[in-house]
Formats: structure tokens, C-alpha cells, sequence
């Protein structure tokens, strides 16, 4: 069985601290991507640390998404926009040190996705819902080509998830998005399957558009399941292939 800890373990390390204080500081100063921090010297005055600890802070943070650092004159601190990629890292580090197969993923999805379209239901914009449709029509446009296909799969996915209005769930399908469709675990789509895909999506859009929650929600589901089913017979392999902390990196998505 494996022991999970949690809180008090290790003392915190001062650059992480000092990582703190920086980000509360850019929230506190209403500054946004694109701005400057200060120089070295007046943030190791601010923050009254040694040039390690700070260098190490700003390191921490460069890795999160969370600033740029530009050497040489004119360079230093600048302040960018996360996304979800840190994310991403944090959870296939966490998947591949628990020895999580790909099916965990697969349950997963079946889990929140439905949740994720009943939301979407009632909260929605229109435009939102426009750009869902043009999702459809262009892999129906485009179904023998499987790069688009699985492009405007996950556009359909990602979509959803903003779409409930509820940033947690957005950068939880973002982070694992790129592995959910499972082709970086071998799983490939015929064009059989394409179809179903499509087929599915359609109906998962008929039933937002009439902003029906059940509808939505059960839809979703049975696409869900349809997934599930097509993997456990065609891939039983990659339902128990273990995730790896390298899917990210072959993808070409992660840690960018």
C-alpha cells in the first residue's frame, strides 16, 4: 500500500518563500504579463535574501510559466501569463510515481466529462456554442486527415471545459489534454471510428444547444463510454501501459 504524506513534512526552502512574496506582489502592484520586475539589487533588498535564494525564487518561477528571465543589458524579470503545462508535468510526475496505468485516465474522463457538459449546458455563450459547432464542421470536413481530427477533437474536449465558466476544470482538461485521446500510449482511429467520434459530437452539440442538461450530460457519457468500450477491445495494451512522465515529451505539448 502505498503512504501518502501530506503537510509538515519538510520545512519550506526560503527561495520558495521568497517565490511567495514576489507572485503576492505582482498581484498586490495589478501588474500583467508583459511588465518588468525590478532589478536584482532592489529585490534582494526587498525581500533582504541573499542573491542565491533570490536567483533560485526566480528560477522556481521562470519553470511555473510565471516569468521570463532575458540575460544581459536591458533583460531581467518579465512578467508572463501561466498555463497549464506546469500542471501537466506536476501530474504525470505524480501518475508515474503511483505506476497509474492509462486506464486511470480513461476512468477519469468518464467521470467528469458528463459533469463538465451538464455545466455547460446552462452556462455557455453563445459564441462559445459557435465555436463547439465549428469544431464539428471542420472535422467533418476534414475526417480523413488525422491530424485535424485529433486537432479539432481536442478543440471540441477543451471547449467544454471552459465553457462551464469554471477555471479549475478548464486547466484540469487543458493539463491532460494532449494524453486523453490516447494516441501517445498507441491507440489509433480508424475511420470507422472517426465517424463515431463525429457522430457523437453532434449530438452532444444538438443536445447544448437546446441548453439541456440531461441531455448534455448523457450524451457525453455515452460518447465517453463508446471511447472506453473501443480501447478496451482494439487496445487492451495501452489501457495498462503505465504513464510516464516522457509522454509530455514525446507529445511535443509539455514543458513549453
Amino acid at each position: 500500500m502505498t503512504t501518502h504524506h501530506r503537510g509538515g513534512a519538510r520545512p519550506e526552502k526560503a527561495a520558495l518563500i521568497v517565490a511567495r512574496s514576489i507572485v503576492a506582489d505582482i498581484d498586490r502592484r495589478g501588474l500583467i504579463a508583459g511588465d518588468r520586475l525590478p532589478a536584482e539589487r532592489a529585490m534582494l533588498e526587498t525581500y533582504s535574501v541573499g542573491r542565491g535564494t533570490l536567483r533560485e525564487a526566480l528560477r522556481f518561477l521562470e519553470l511555473q510559466n510565471v516569468l521570463s528571465l532575458k540575460p544581459g543589458p536591458g533583460g531581467g524579470p518579465t512578467i508572463e501569463k501561466p498555463d497549464s503545462s506546469a500542471l501537466a508535468n506536476a501530474m504525470l510526475l505524480l501518475l508515474q510515481f503511483e505506476n497509474a496505468p492509462f486506464a486511470n485516465v480513461a476512468e477519469t474522463r468518464g467521470g467528469i466529462e458528463p459533469l463538465l457538459a451538464r455545466l455547460a449546458a446552462s452556462r455557455m455563450s453563445d459564441a462559445e456554442l459557435g465555436e463547439l459547432e465549428r469544431s464539428v464542421d471542420r472535422m467533418a470536413v476534414h475526417l480523413d486527415d488525422l491530424g485535424i481530427f485529433l486537432e479539432t477533437n481536442k478543440v471540441f474536449h477543451n471547449s467544454v471545459a471552459w465553457a462551464t465558466q469554471n477555471s479549475l476544470f478548464g486547466f484540469l482538461v487543458d493539463a491532460m489534454l494532449d494524453i486523453f485521446d490516447g494516441t501517445v500510449v498507441g491507440v489509433d482511429y480508424n475511420e470507422r471510428r472517426r465517424q463515431a467520434v463525429l457522430k457523437a459530437h453532434r449530438r452532444i452539440v444538438d443536445a447544448l444547444k437546446l441548453r439541456d442538461g440531461d441531455a448534455s450530460e448523457a450524451s457525453m457519457a455515452d460518447h465517453i463510454d463508446e471511447y472506453s468500450k473501443y480501447m478496451a477491445r482494439k487496445f487492451p495494451e495501452a489501457l495498462a501501459r503505465p504513464i510516464t512522465w516522457d509522454i509530455g515529451w514525446r507529445n511535443g505539448q509539455l514543458l513549453g
